[in-house]
């Protein structure tokens, strides 16, 4: 078994085995929580989310100057301009949009299995799968737990991926033997009010409720053990897996910000600094006063950051002056910084730029793919992990069916296609659909077809 925060192998279950009891268990159980808890891969995970929504490590930054004896002083009466320019949100809207803005399509030779499952994959759903890709971006892997609801109807429910410890039973982590999901509540009592970790303890059969206290899992005697399935005669039926799904970003399932964070500082930090050098007139000019007292290294550098003055004792006994150093701001030199560092995140993160030069030509399909190219490359990565995904979907999906209705579709081939929001040419493309109907299936060509959403709709009109 292997723990979700680890990539080398563990063979845990061996060791769950040697625990001999249930109390062994948890004492495992409380010690991998911990670990998980000051991991770096947690760490990661809230640092995507964070950069996502636009809290940038530059909010916390500070104006500091060398004072005396060469130790950093923080200064207040400097401009201090903390700006976010935001690009890591760009890359990731851009990527998820990408793949899945457009409704996913089922294709299946079974036409029953079809109508069942679209009362099942709403626009609820889509949309649910659409913040699935926003998680798995941000965090290098996101969770969807399945469950039957009072009315026996299945749903979906997405799980924040820092909350989230999955215990792997493989080194591939593409079987669960057991999830935790730990997470922060409130709890209100007269007129105080108390944090409360909660943890869930996803097994086969059913879900453990726990407090963490003090490090220590101590069973919620209010909520027990919650099976996840009931049958008519009110007896337990097992889902056979753990119903929590996992979606990948990528095979190592590293986040995105790892790849761009210090390009994106950097990027925060030219514009922070042009507009603080904007707003220090006093700076752009600096005071030179003469016949008055020097100044030591430490009180020259500190007063020429902090009030833009030197002081300058002369030796042939003239009066006081003043004199003026002018220092030009070159503009130019930060807006080509910052131009190449706005590339460099589009190019490290693999995007597009919408503003390419490009983008304003007549442009044929194989220069638009071109453009996408770095960001369809990504995708398709994506992709294949969001494929593997639903393959475990849609086994839970059958299972539901043999459950509630008695239908077995276990034989039942199924293929969800991701329709890409690429910019294409659409005339280019639709004399490629119309003279493909004499060699391809009209299935096909109408599915390629730039104004079809819904091909199974679109064939029965």
């Amino acid at each position: 078994m292997n723990l979700g925060y680890n990539f080398g192998t563990r063979d845990i279950n061996k060791k769950i085995e040697s625990f001999g009891n249930q109390a062994s268990f948890i004492k495992f159980l409380e010690r991998e929580i911990d670990d998980f808890l000051k991991s770096s891969l947690r760490e990661n995970m809230m640092l995507g989310e964070r950069y996502y929504i636009g809290k940038h490590d530059i909010l916390n930054r500070k104006r500091t100057v060398l004072g005396k004896d060469g130790i950093q002083v923080e200064i207040e009466n400097l401009p201090n301009n903390k700006i976010v320019d935001n690009q890591y949100a760009r890359v990731v809207d851009q990527k998820n949009s990408y793949l899945l803005s457009r409704p996913i399509t089922f294709r299946s030779e079974d036409k029953q299995f079809l109508e069942k499952i679209k009362n099942i994959f709403s626009k609820t759903f889509f949309r649910t799968i659409k913040n699935i890709g926003e998680d798995a971006i941000n965090c290098g892997i996101a969770w969807l737990y399945i469950y039957i609801d009072e009315e026996g109807k299945l749903k979906f429910k997405r799980f924040s991926p820092y909350e989230v410890l999955p215990i792997w039973s493989d080194e591939e982590h593409t079987k669960l033997d057991y999830l935790l999901r730990i997470y922060e509540i409130e709890e209100y009592n007269a007129m105080s009010k108390k944090s409360i970790t909660q943890v869930e303890l996803y097994k086969k059969d059913g879900i453990e409720y726990y407090i963490l206290e003090n490090k220590k899992l101590v069973k919620d005697m209010s909520k027990g053990f919650k099976p996840y399935i009931y049958n008519s005669n009110n007896n337990i039926i097992s889902w056979e897996k753990v119903p929590v799904i996992s979606f990948k970003f990528n095979s190592k399932e590293i986040p995105l910000i790892n790849k761009i964070k210090t390009l994106q500082d950097a990027l925060n930090t030219v514009k922070s600094d042009f507009m603080n050098n904007m707003q220090e007139d006093a700076r752009n000019t600096i005071l030179v006063l003469k016949n008055y007292d020097g100044t030591n290294l430490s009180e020259f550098r500190k007063n020429l950051a902090e009030y833009g003055v030197i002081k300058v004792k002369t030796i042939d006994g003239s009066e006081g002056a003043v004199e003026t150093l002018k220092i030009e701001v070159d503009s130019k030199n930060y807006d080509i910084l910052a131009k190449n560092l706005k590339k460099a995140i589009i190019e490290n993160a693999r995007g597009y730029d919408c503003k390419d030069e490009k983008m304003g030509q007549n442009l044929n399909q194989m220069n638009i793919r071109s453009i996408y190219s770095d960001i369809d490359l990504d995708a398709n990565l994506m992709e294949n992990e969001f494929q593997a995904s639903f393959e475990d979907i849609f086994w839970f999906l059958k299972k539901y069916f043999i459950i509630s209705e008695g239908i077995n579709f276990n034989n039942v081939n199924i293929e969800a296609i991701f329709n890409k929001d690429m910019l294409i040419n659409e005339k280019e493309a639709i004399e490629n659909c119309l003279k493909s109907l004499d060699i391809l299936s009209r299935e096909t060509v109408v599915s390629k077809h730039p104004w079809v959403f819904d091909m199974q709709k679109e064939l029965k009109n």
